[in-house]
Formats: C-alpha cells, structure tokens, sequence
C-alpha cells in the first residue's frame, strides 16, 4: 500500500496537517504519517522577490528522512514561487517524491478580506490533491471541477472540487505506483 508523508516547512497549524492526513486516507486510500518538521527555509528566500524559491525547497526536502513512504508532502505558510513565474500556490515532482504546497495565498487576508477558515482548509485541500496528483504521474486535467485542472488563480482554485474525476481516477489507478483508489 502507498503511504503519504506528511510534514511542514516553518510554522503551519497543527489542525491543518491532521485533516490533511484525513483526507488523503479517505479520498486515496493510503496510509500517512507525520515526520519532523522543517525550520522556515531561509536559504531559499529571494530578496528581489521577497518570496521563497519552491524548486530548493524541493531540493532539500528530497534529503528530508521518509523512511518507507512513497511520496512526501509538505506544507508551508511561505510565499513560493518558481522563476518563470510570480507565485506557485504549490509545485511538485511529476511521478516523484516530493510535493510541496504554500498556503500564503489561500489566506482571505492576502487579498484584504475577512479570514476563513473553512476556506482556507478547502483551498489547502484541492492544492494538496493537485501536487499529489503530479507526484502519482498526473497532469493537468481539462475538467474544471477535477483538482487536476490547471489553477493560476484564487477564483480558478475556488471553481475545482477536492476529488479526483472520473478520468483522473482512472489513470491513477493504471500507475504502477498509485494508491488503491475505489471509482
């Protein structure tokens, strides 16, 4: 059975990471844990940019101890970004190791409105499923409600729903390496 490492980088709520855990058991039927956590990657911080560079982050991450788990995901509060582009709400290793997902942009904050947690959570979860998805051999999907779909934007991640569709399903369970996904 696949397993899913779960950690943060920096400070991320303790709630957060346990209802991730939650939901990847119940949407992909996989076994998770929590490992350490890492300290605020400082040494990925661009000071142009005064953003952190997600492509080091993964870097250091594959160094990060998983011991027999298949794919690590980490979650973050730092600002990402990747340099062909302003900002990543998250990146990961198409058919790798490594997932990483930043809430800074999912706060309602960042876009001067109230703070919702709910939302926020429903965010983080459809991004984690979109960079977990990568990391089995998914890509982009053309269904706007899968968590495939492509997202550049706040409104674009708000449209998509947090499982899988049909065709993405299928293909995940077609991997060699995929969780035990009922359709």
């Amino acid at each position: 059975m696949t397993s899913i490492a779960v950690t943060s980088v920096g400070d991320v709520n303790e709630e957060t990471l346990e209802k991730i855990q939650q939901h990847l058991r119940g949407a992909l039927h996989c076994e998770t844990r929590r490992i350490l956590k890492s300290p605020r990657p400082e040494f990925a911080f661009d000071h142009k940019r005064m953003q952190y560079n997600s492509s080091l982050i993964m870097r250091d991450l594959l160094h990060h101890p998983c011991g027999e788990t298949t794919k690590l995901l980490a979650l973050t509060e730092v600002d990402l970004f990747i340099p062909m582009l302003s900002f990543v709400f998250g990146q990961a290793q198409l058919n790798g190791n490594i997932a990483i997902v930043s809430q800074a942009r999912l706060h309602q904050e960042f876009y001067a409105l109230p703070p919702n947690r709910d939302l926020l959570f429903i965010r983080t979860i459809k991004e984690v499923m979109h960079e977990i998805g990568h990391a089995y051999g998914l890509i982009h999907c053309i269904n706007q409600d899968c968590p495939m779909s492509l997202s550049t934007t706040i409104q674009q991640l708000d449209k998509k729903g947090s499982l899988y569709c049909q065709n993405c399903t299928a293909l995940l369970k077609e991997s060699k390496q995929s969780p035990s996904l009922d359709v």
